[in-house]
This record gives C-alpha cells, structure tokens and sequence, in this order.
C-alpha cells in the first residue's frame, strides 16, 4: 500500500482546522491559513481575508464546540498547490437559545506549501440557496 505523504499533510491541515472548531481555538484555525488568504463564505462580506478576530467572535456565539464534519473530500496535488473539494456539515448549538444548529455545505479549500508546510490560501464555503422567489437558503439538504 502507497501512502500519500503529501495527501496525509493536507488532511492534518484540515483536520487542525476540524479541532480548533472543535476546541473554539481561533488561533489555531488561523496558524492553518496564510496571512493574505482569501475566504469566500456565507456571512458577508462577499470576500475577506483571514480573520482571527472575526472567527474569535463568530465561535463565541455558540454554545461548546463548533463541529465539522467532512464528507466526499477529494484532494488534488500538484506540484506546491493541492485543491480540495467535498461536502461539510457544521453543528453547534446557539447561545441565544440554546437551539441546535446543523446544515451542509459546499467547501473548497485550496493550499500551497510554503517553506516546507502546507497552508490555506484560498477557501470558499457555499449553500445552495432555493430558486423559488424565496432566496431562502437551503440549510435542510442532506447528501
């Protein structure tokens, strides 16, 4: 059996990112990202850079860990650069009123090794949203 060195150190990236959901460690999520990554995802605005702060603050408003959950995740490897692509589910429960929040998503995450570590530099996390008139989006789809 061939074990993918370069796939196993982008899956720890990604599993760092996971745990410091997890854990509600902004810092560590953040150490997993260049300095001048660029995020697309669902809050505005419609593009940012790598925020601790921001993710500081967005962590606090749920109650325990943040989970992440990882499904179909294909990674392609090129050289310095690796793109992923595959389906996440985020759960957590407010701390407004205590509700339990969960909804999948589209994630695609792209990184670079950069002197000798792969890091984020590009992320882009979307959901479908229903074309009825609504614009609702369309948190209750399962894979």
């Amino acid at each position: 059996m061939i074990i993918d060195t370069e796939e196993m150190e982008i899956k720890a990236v990604l599993e760092a990112v996971r745990k410091g959901h997890h854990d509600k460690d902004a810092a560590a999520i953040g150490a997993q990202y260049t300095p001048n990554a660029v995020i697309f995802d669902l809050a505005p605005p419609l593009a940012h850079m790598a925020d601790v702060s921001g993710l500081a603050a967005w962590l606090d408003t749920w109650e325990g860990p943040v989970g992440l959950e990882e499904r179909d995740l294909t990674i392609e490897v090129s050289g310095g650069l690796a793109f992923c692509h595959g389906l996440s589910k985020v759960s957590a429960t407010t701390k407004i009123d205590g509700q339990r929040a969960h909804w999948w998503q589209r994630k695609t995450v792209c990184l670079r090794r950069t002197e000798g570590a792969w890091k984020i530099v590009h992320e882009h996390a979307s959901v479908p949203f229903y074309m009825d008139g609504s614009y609702r989006a369309a948190i209750d789809l399962e894979p």
